[in-house]
């Protein structure tokens, strides 16, 4: 890869970050906020964007840009209002700038009239001919610093001095554009100052050391000129004023004359490619010359790098044969007689402790916010708005939780497919909405929360829930369930998700061809997570996931059942317990429930469960695993003997076998044995457990 793929691949990442900002600003600008920063903000997120495709000639983004950075520049300067119409086109071109950016990273193409027709939406908001050209792209030829003269004669001669601090780069500004955006104010003569470069060896990416000193002849005022630096002019040192007032760059020594031959092309024309390669490496490199590595010259940003994904699988991957290699280190030396208490013993102790800790911090690495996973989601639920003609708002809560890279990458699909039957299925029109006194605009509410050691989204709308009846009988004709089958409001509501079952009457583009939701359920499923729904008509669907924090390891609790070894995870498990015989009631001819402080819960044999043995007929003076669902629901899993309690390796099931109910995945344990991984969850609400169907929980009476 040459240098400037690398810096096309860095510009694609950073615009990822840009984007966030952008619609971070936008959200807040619909949530009634005034605060002109920002307005700000968002415009210097476009405007960054702007710069940095023009620097590789990305016309199709750099024409777009410029209208919405034009129109963003009205909000600014107070010639257009915040209104609610001009917010819907701010967003709608927010969502269209990011598909430009995927479609030139990805190196496919957009339609043309989409981007026209955006156009001339936000230009008739300021009153603008739509098919005014855009400035020119910034040349980013090989070039130290390009300087360009307007020619002619020039009133004004300006004495500017520029030094950025580390934060400025930070924020996705160059001061190499910010100085062609000066000499394309006249005739200007550029000096870098290098009196503050340390050594090589002493550099560090992420400070600033070089200044720079402008002098500019020019028919444009003094205020023009610091117009340009005006958004960065809190991360940078900056002086502008007549070149007779003595302005530091007066009294700077003599510096090379940073200047290049118009045009440009014809400077590198002979130019070997090698050099011309190291030329454009120097330029990138040079800006952003660094401070000492306890930190930033100017300002206190965290030092970052960026890693390939690739590398950090490889380490967890290796963490993870480190937690197997250690308990097995650990129950070899239990196993040759060495006692608690030992030295030895207390070395693995420690080893221990630092496996957990190196452990901890790789998933600490790999774990990120959902807040760029709820704002793609945002997206798409206006995009499907707009197909279905529905008007759509997007709330979110708990954007900073964070999870495994891993099951957000592949939470995309699932969430799609629910987004888009939520605004299909679940939103009604706005025409039904009033009729029904519902504010016309329907609510899509994204969440993300941490819940005993695992993540919870929830997906819901305030819409017209799901129509039971027509559920039922849609399931009766498809040959779903019988006609006359007993089926509870919860497991009518869980047809949704039968393979091929659809609501849908006609086929659109959003949904109608019988996939979707079974998708998302066994999607949810590889993950290791579960899925569940919960309706009130008139009112509006919830739809929830619950997932593991991370697919590498957990802690879980190693039991016995019907002569096997299994793994519980530890953060579904609320108690151990033998309880006496006066706790246990019959329900039925073959069930049983538990007493426990008042409460009775259903007690599940997890042996008979997975088919090890034959349901225990005593369960008195048996071993008990008190568990509870993300639902709330509680159940006693009856066990034969509880091993030890400690931290295992996830290894899933799917691509080498498949997915079994009640089995979340597998381990190797200490010894090499495989043992599985119990999902509770699962064993709670499989067929199993229906047929000693319980109230969860009930108090005591009399």
């Amino acid at each position: 890869m040459t240098t400037m793929d690398e810096l096309k691949v860095t510009f694609f990442q950073e615009s990822e970050g840009l984007l966030e900002e952008l619609a971070d600003g936008l959200e807040q600008m619909s949530d009634g906020a005034e605060d002109r920063e920002i307005v700000n903000s968002v415009f210097r997120a476009v405007h960054s964007i702007k710069g940095g495709a023009g620097a590789f000639s990305i016309d199709e983004v750099v024409r777009f840009a410029h209208r919405y950075e034009n129109t963003l520049d009205a909000l600014r300067n107070d010639s257009l209002t915040a209104t609610a119409p001009v917010l819907e086109a701010l967003m709608a071109a927010a969502d269209h700038l990011a598909a430009l950016l995927e479609a030139a990273r990805d190196g496919t193409e957009t339609e043309p009239s989409h981007s026209d027709s955006l156009i001339a939406r936000l230009a008739e908001l300021t009153g603008e001919d739509a098919d005014a050209a855009p400035e020119a792209p910034i040349d980013f030829a090989p070039m130290t610093i390009e300087i360009g003269g307007l020619g002619g004669p020039k009133d004004l001669t300006l004495a500017i001095w520029f030094r950025p601090h580390a934060a400025l780069y930070d924020t996705g500004n160059e001061a190499a554009f910010l100085l062609r955006e000066v000499a394309d104010l006249g005739d200007a003569e550029v000096r870098c100052d290098t009196t503050d470069l340390p050594e090589f060896e002493a550099l560090n990416p992420n400070g600033a050391y070089l200044s720079w000193n402008v002098t500019l002849t020019t028919e444009a005022s003094e205020t023009a000129a610091q117009e340009v630096f005006e958004f960065v002019e809190d991360v940078c040192d900056l002086t502008v004023g007549p070149a007779d007032a003595g302005a530091p760059a007066a009294s700077l020594p003599e510096l090379p004359v940073l200047t290049a031959p118009d045009p440009v092309p014809e400077a590198v024309e002979d130019t070997p490619a090698a050099e011309v390669e190291a030329e454009v490496e120097a330029e990138v490199v040079s800006p952003k010359s660094t401070a000492p590595a306890g930190g930033s010259q100017n300002g206190s940003v965290a030092a970052t790098i960026r890693v390939e994904l690739n590398r950090i699988d490889r380490m967890i991957n290796l963490v993870g044969e480190l937690v197997i290699n250690q308990a097995m280190l650990t129950q070899c030396v239990r196993r040759n007689g060495y006692s608690e208490g030992d030295d030895i013993d207390a070395g693995l102790d420690e080893l221990r402790t630092l496996t957990r800790q190196i452990q901890d911090s790789v998933m600490a690495i790999r774990a990120q916010p959902v807040k760029a996973l709820f704002q793609r989601m945002s997206r798409i639920a206006r995009e499907a708005g707009n197909e279905a003609g529905k008007s759509v708002r997007i709330a979110t809560e708990g954007a900073a939780t964070e999870i495994d890279k891993t099951v957000i990458e592949k939470l995309a699909d699932p969430l799609t497919h629910m987004i888009r039957n939520a605004v299909d299925h679940g939103l009604e029109t706005a025409e039904v909405r009033a009729a029904g006194d519902k504010e016309t605009v329907g609510t899509i509410t994204l969440s993300a929360s941490h819940m005993s050691g695992r993540v919870v989204i929830e997906i819901s709308d305030n819409g017209a829930g799901i129509n039971r009846e027509r559920v039922r009988q849609i399931a009766v004709d498809k040959g779903l369930i019988a006609a006359d089958a007993p089926l509870t409001p919860a497991e009518i509501d869980n047809l949704i998700f039968a393979p091929g079952f659809s609501t849908a009457t006609t086929v659109s583009s959003l949904s109608g061809r019988g996939v979707g939701m079974d998708v998302v359920k066994r999607a949810i499923q590889s993950l290791g997570g579960r899925v569940t729904i919960a309706s009130e008509p008139g009112q509006g669907s919830t739809f929830t996931i619950n997932l593991p924090l991370t697919l590498a390891v957990l802690d879980g609790m190693v039991v016995e059942v019907g002569g096997q070894t299994v793994v519980v995870p530890i953060s579904a498990i609320i108690e151990t317990m033998r309880l006496d015989a006066g706790q246990f009631f019959g329900l039925g001819t073959d069930s049983h429930v538990v007493r426990i402080r008042g409460n009775y819960v259903p007690i599940l044999d997890v042996g008979a469960v997975l088919g090890y043995r034959a349901p225990v007929d005593d369960p008195e003076n048996r071993v008990f695993l008190l568990v509870e669902t993300a639902e709330g629901s509680r159940s006693a899993l009856l066990i034969d003997a509880i091993h030890d309690q400690r931290q295992v390796v996830i290894k899933g099931l799917e691509t080498n076998y498949g997915q079994v109910d009640g089995v979340a995945a597998a381990t190797i344990l200490g010894d090499g044995r495989i043992a599985l991984i119990l999902d509770p969850a699962a064993i709670v609400t499989g067929p199993v457990a229906a047929d000693t169907a319980f109230p969860s929980t009930f108090a005591e009476a009399g």
